[in-house]
C-alpha cells in the first residue's frame, strides 16, 4: 500500500484549476507525487534509480534515507530517474512537489563497495593541468582523487570532471614535486576512508614551470603593453606588479603581453616596483624583476578624442569634452553628469564676463569641459561653458521615441558653470612655436608651475602674453584659410590652442592671467566640416584632437 501525505486537499487543487482559467490543466500541479515501485532496490553512490508512479512531472526534490539526491531525468508523469548521492544512507525514497511529499513503501539499501583501480590505465608520466581517465570497478563510489608529492604529508585533491561505475575522469592538480602517488577516498558505510599510500600508483608529474628569459626591463609608461619572453609562459595564471594583478592581453608558450597599470600609491615620475609571475593555479610565484620602473606622466594626455559640434543629426551626439577625465560625453548626460549646477541655475549660473554666481563648492563640483558649436554665420567655434547664455541651448538629445530635446530644457538661455578661455598658438611666434614643438616632438612631459609659470603682473604664461585669450575661437582663427563658409570639407588640421581653466573667482577682465587654476594644450588634428540642414552652420561637424592637461592646480591659486 502506498503511503503519502498531502499538504493540500485535492479539493484545493480543483479550486486552483478553476481560478486560473488561463492556465492549462497539464501545467498545474494536481497532487502530491505517488510512488508505485523503484529499481534497483540496492546500490552504491552514483547508482541511478528508476521510479514509477503518478504525478512525477512536477517533482522538485528527492531524498534517499534523508539525504538529498540528484534528479537525473523526468521521463513522463509516471517515471523519473534519480541518482544516489555521496553520503546517502539506507532508507526510504522521498519525492516532493509544491503540494506535498511521498515516501516509498520499500527501503533502498545502500551498498558500500571499495573501488578497485586498474593501475595499468594510469600512465607513468602525467602533465599537471591535463585530464586523466582512470578505469576500474566501483569507481562511482570515489569522492576524492588525491595526488601527494614525494616527501609531502598533505596531498591535493583533483577536480572530478566525470565518473561512472567503470571509470573516473579528473583534472591533474598542482603538486610540489615531480614524483607523486595517487590515492582515493570513499565512504565505507561508517566513515570516509582513503586507500593506502604504500600500495598507491606512482606517477611522474611534469610540472612545466614557466621560465622568463627577458632580462632587460626599460622604463615603461602607464598604459604601455610590455612583452615577456621565455618558455611555458602559457602556464602563467597572473602577472602582478606590487601584488596588483595586470591585464594579460595575449599569451602563448613563448610570449606573454600585459598592460602596465597605474596604482593608487604611484607618484608622478618614476616608480620602482616588483614584477612577478603567478602560476600552477596561483600556488607558486616568482619575482621576475624587483626594479621594474613605471613612469607616471606629469601631464594627463588624451589621444584621438572626437566631439561633434552641437551633434544635430549625429547618432553619437557626444559634444562635451572634459580635459580632466578624457571623456567625450553624450549630450543626454549634460543635465545630470556634466553640469547639473548649470541645469539647476540656468542663466543665473554666471553673470556677464564669466563671473560665477554659484558657491565655490558648487563651482568646484563641476569638472571643466568645453564644446564646439556651429553658428549660423558659418563658423565652427570652440566655447567656454560660462562664456555665453546663447550656446548651450543649441545642443539637443533624443529620447527613445526620437523626440528632440534641448539639453538646457525649455527655458533655453543658460550659462555653463566652468570658466575657460582659449589662445591660438601661432607657429610664427617664437614663444608659441616652442610649446608647439614640445607637443609635436613628444617632449611635453610636464605642465606644472615650474614648466608653465604664470606671471600675473606681466600677464604671461611661460613668457606667452595671454592678455588676448578669448571665450571662444572660430575656425578662422585656429584654422586660417582651411575652410570656406558654406562649403563642407573633410581634412586634416594641425592646430594648437592653449586652454585656461579658472577658479571660482572667474575671469578678471582687467588681468586674464589672474585666477588661473589649470591649463592645457589642445591639438586639433582633423575636422569633418559638415553643414547642418543645407545651411551655412557646420553644426554636425566632427572634431578629432589630442589633449594635454595639467594634473595639479597651480599652488598659488586659491580654489
Amino acid at each position: 500500500m502506498r503511503r503519502y501525505k498531502n499538504i493540500f486537499l485535492a479539493l484545493l487543487a480543483t479550486v486552483l484549476l478553476v481560478a486560473c482559467d488561463k492556465e492549462s490543466m497539464n501545467s498545474m500541479v494536481q497532487s502530491a507525487p505517488e510512488i508505485e515501485a523503484f529499481y534497483p532496490e540496492s546500490g552504491s553512490v552514483g547508482t541511478e534509480i528508476v521510479i514509477t508512479g503518478n504525478y512525477l512531472d512536477d517533482v522538485v526534490s528527492a531524498t534517499i534515507g534523508g539525504v538529498q539526491a540528484e534528479l537525473v531525468e523526468k521521463v513522463s508523469n509516471k517515471q523519473l530517474t534519480i541518482r544516489v548521492p555521496s553520503g546517502a544512507q539506507t532508507g526510504v525514497i522521498t519525492l516532493a512537489n509544491s503540494l506535498g511529499e511521498t515516501e516509498s513503501d520499500g527501503v533502498f539499501t545502500m551498498e558500500y563497495p571499495a573501488p578497485t583501480i586498474l593501475t595499468s590505465s594510469i600512465p607513468d608520466e602525467l602533465e599537471m593541468g591535463n585530464k586523466l581517465l582512470i578505469s576500474g570497478e566501483n569507481m562511482n563510489v570515489i569522492s576524492a582523487v588525491i595526488f601527494t608529492a614525494e616527501g609531502v604529508s598533505e596531498g591535493h585533491e583533483a577536480e572530478i570532471i566525470s565518473q561512472n561505475t567503470n571509470e573516473i575522469v579528473v583534472k591533474i592538480p598542482y603538486v610540489e614535486k615531480d614524483d607523486a602517488v595517487i590515492t582515493f577516498r570513499y565512504f565505507d558505510g561508517s566513515k570516509d576512508v582513503e586507500t593506502s599510500k604504500t600500495t598507491a600508483p606512482e606517477v611522474v608529474i611534469k610540472r612545466y614551470q614557466p621560465v622568463v628569459s627577458t632580462t632587460e626591463f626599460p622604463v615603461v609608461n602607464v598604459g604601455d603593453v610590455f612583452i615577456l619572453n621565455g618558455v611555458y609562459l602559457n602556464k602563467i595564471d597572473k602577472i602582478t606588479i606590487n601584488g596588483t594583478e595586470c591585464q594579460i592581453t595575449s599569451q602563448n608558450e613563448t610570449e606573454l603581453k600585459f598592460l602596465v597599470p597605474t596604482l593608487a600609491d604611484f607618484v608622478d615620475g618614476n616608480n620602482t616596483t616588483t614584477l612577478s609571475i603567478v602560476y600552477f593555479d596561483g600556488v607558486e610565484s616568482q619575482v621576475v624583476s624587483d626594479e621594474f620602473v613605471i613612469k607616471v606622466p606629469f601631464v594627463l594626455f588624451w589621444k584621438d578624442r572626437t566631439v561633434y559640434g552641437q551633434g544635430r543629426d549625429v547618432p553619437e551626439m557626444a559634444s562635451f569634452f572634459s580635459p580632466e577625465t578624457g571623456v567625450a560625453y553624450h549630450n543626454s548626460l549634460w543635465r545630470e553628469t556634466i553640469d547639473p549646477i548649470s541645469y539647476q541655475y540656468q542663466a543665473s549660473t554666471c553673470s556677464a564676463n564669466q563671473k560665477p554666481a554659484v558657491t565655490a563648492a558648487e563651482y568646484n563640483s563641476v569638472k571643466p569641459y568645453f564644446f564646439f558649436s556651429g553658428v549660423s554665420a558659418g563658423n565652427l567655434q570652440i566655447n567656454s561653458p560660462a562664456g555665453s547664455t546663447g550656446q548651450l541651448k543649441n545642443f539637443y538629445y533624443y529620447n527613445n521615441s526620437s523626440n528632440e530635446y534641448r539639453v538646457t530644457g525649455a527655458n533655453g538661455n543658460c550659462y555653463g558653470t566652468p570658466v575657460l578661455t582659449f589662445l591660438y598658438l601661432n607657429p610664427a611666434t617664437p614663444e608659441h612655436k616652442a610649446v608647439i614643438d614640445m607637443a609635436a616632438n613628444g617632449t611635453l612631459e610636464k605642465i606644472d608651475e615650474e614648466t608653465f609659470p604664470i606671471n600675473v603682473d606681466e600677464k604671461t604664461c611661460r613668457g606667452i602674453n595671454i592678455g588676448s585669450v578669448a571665450n571662444s575661437l572660430t575656425q578662422a582663427v585656429y584654422a586660417p584659410g582651411v575652410f570656406t563658409i558654406g562649403q563642407a570639407k573633410d581634412t586634416d588640421v594641425d592646430s594648437y590652442i592653449m586652454v585656461f581653466y579658472y577658479n571660482h573667482n572667474g575671469l578678471d577682465s582687467n588681468n586674464k592671467a589672474a585666477n588661473i587654476r589649470r591649463i592645457g594644450l589642445l591639438h586639433i588634428k582633423h575636422i569633418n566640416f559638415v553643414l547642418y540642414n543645407n545651411t551655412n552652420a557646420p553644426s554636425s561637424s566632427a572634431i578629432t584632437f589630442d589633449m594635454y592637461w595639467m594634473k595639479h592646480d597651480y599652488q598659488h591659486v586659491m580654489n
